[in-house]
């Protein structure tokens, strides 16, 4: 007979993610011991293989869709104007989406950016590589992602300001402190949309070689998206290709300050770019988990999780798991691909749309941060964010270097 999960002798823990190498060490202890442990919200799984196929078994439900109440946030605002996300749809909505969308976003759309990503990249380095001192994450990386995302929307690029405080404001509805700012989060929603919608707008008037144009183009047999579906994609554009990138090589580069001869490495063979993302990401990624919702009972591993129950696959646990990656407590950014990706772009229907985007941002960035920053190291205290943040990252990262 299935085990209710409920009923389970298994470890708690009171924090679901790793913000530092002694929480992860913790979280490792506890995960030799099970591959699941009940975690602030649910349940916490560990393993590659029970990250895998929590995420691809489409009866478990992104958790985007009631982030709300998990945070405990009542305000009858955000009921009212919740609608239907790519982030949080399921079943044919969601395959129906992806669809007409998908070509939109391939790795060749990605690459037509890769000149301009070097442009913006070396502009904001620019003032720095005299004097040989920088914070990275203020002076640089804050605004990295950001005319990158108003050049693929067909955006005006001074706009990447408003876009740089609408992602940082729109996504606190993920942070554990959502319900103290509630109206800065209302108002953020909506400066974005009556942007996008005037983006939308322009683009029926004025086609152009963007984006935008492209989502109101996109058709297959005789579908296409809404207008609410257009704000929605545009939206989630902006917001979800901000902070994830700037945090993430925030992550990459305050790790490869602690390994000096990968720097070097780098900035001598810039073709190690690709592997660099990728062991980056596996070793130090700035999305750490993900959350899940039963959308009916669920029997797994010979346990019943009772519908609605709530599941945080821990992805950069599963990024460690020694079963899928060889000695995986190594960083190495000449490491051999495993034949099994990292998890931080996730898995499953909700794989990352942005993929390609992030790859491409981070393959440009890291050669030519090593290249400009020789003898890269920490000049100072490095400030992370708190562990209530859903996309992690080092608020602050003073760094000197050799001055050229």
């Amino acid at each position: 007979m299935p085990t209710p999960a409920d009923t389970l002798e298994i470890p708690t823990v009171d924090f679901g993610f790793a913000d530092d190498e002694e929480q992860r060490q913790q979280l490792a202890r506890v995960a030799d011991e099970s591959w699941i442990a009940r975690g602030p919200f649910g349940y916490i799984v560990f393993t590659y293989e029970d990250c895998v196929a929590i995420l691809r078994d489409k009866r478990w439900h992104s958790a985007a869709s009631i982030v709300s109440e998990l945070r405990q946030v009542s305000d009858p605002r955000l009921k009212n104007r919740q609608r239907q996300s790519i982030l949080s749809s399921e079943g044919d909505t969601h395959t129906r989406l992806r669809r007409l969308v998908a070509s939109s976003f391939t790795p060749r759309s990605a690459d037509a950016l890769r000149p301009f990503m070097r442009e913006v990249l070396n502009d904001l380095l620019d003032p720095h590589t005299a004097n040989g001192r920088c914070d990275l994450t203020v002076d640089v990386l804050e605004h990295y992602p950001i005319p990158i995302i108003c050049e693929l929307l067909g955006a005006p690029r001074e706009d990447w300001r408003l876009f740089s405080r609408w992602a940082e404001d729109v996504l606190r509805i993920f942070n554990a402190t959502a319900a103290d700012e509630i109206d800065l989060i209302i108002q953020a929603q909506d400066e974005l949309e009556e942007y996008t919608r005037g983006l939308i707008a322009d683009r029926r008037r004025r086609p152009a070689d963007d984006l935008i144009t492209s989502l109101i183009a996109a058709e297959e047999a005789g579908d296409k998206l809404s207008e609410e579906e257009l704000v929605m994609m545009v939206e989630a554009v902006i917001v979800g290709g901000t902070d994830t990138t700037r945090n993430q090589l925030g992550c990459s580069v305050a790790l490869l300050a602690d390994h000096p001869e990968q720097w070097r490495l780098l900035a001598e063979q810039p073709e190690l770019a690709p592997r660099a993302v990728e062991e980056t990401m596996r070793f130090s990624g700035a999305v750490r988990g993900t959350g899940r919702f039963a959308s009916d009972d669920i029997e797994y591993k010979d346990i019943v999780f009772p519908k609605g129950t709530f599941i945080a696959p821990a992805l950069s646990m599963a990024n460690r798991d020694a079963s899928v990656f060889v000695s995986p407590g190594d960083f190495d950014i000449r490491r051999e691909p495993s034949g099994q990706p990292h998890m931080t772009f996730g898995s499953g229907i909700h794989y990352c749309l942005g993929a390609a985007l992030a790859r491409a941002e981070q393959q440009e960035a890291l050669p030519i941060l090593a290249r400009r920053m020789p003898n890269m190291r920490i000049d100072g205290a490095v400030t992370w964010k708190p562990s209530t943040v859903a996309i992690f990252g080092p608020e602050k990262l003073p760094l000197a270097f050799d001055p050229n």
